[in-house]
């Protein structure tokens, strides 16, 4: 796989990530592409497992609000949607809103 796709194939599911991963590990040459969207992608995943796990706290005292994971879900696939489109154009842009947050944390 090139560059691009190892980049897009994270921000799949938690084993696209698994697999860009292992793909990135094994290259001889170390992408700066692949390797900042292996950390934007953990970093969506990360926030998205955060916020599903609030939504079913809150869900179980209130479970009125069930529109509520609703709409996390679908922040989730926002971001990681944002995350596929700046990989498939080759560029090293934070995702919107939580990117920031995680730029230069994880060490790969």
């Amino acid at each position: 796989m090139n560059n691009k796709t190892v980049a897009i194939v994270a921000y799949l599911t938690i084993i696209g990530w698994v697999i860009a991963y292992l793909s990135y590990k094994k290259s001889s040459e170390k992408s700066s592409l692949v390797k900042y969207h292996l950390g934007q992608a953990l970093g969506v995943f990360l926030v998205s497992l955060v916020l599903s796990i609030l939504s079913a706290v809150i869900l179980s005292i209130i479970p009125s609000l069930g529109i509520l994971s609703y709409v996390i879900s679908l922040i989730s696939l926002v971001l990681m949607l944002l995350g596929v489109i700046t990989a498939s154009n080759e560029v090293e842009r934070p995702v919107p809103l939580v990117g920031g947050m995680f730029e230069g944390k994880f060490n790969f």
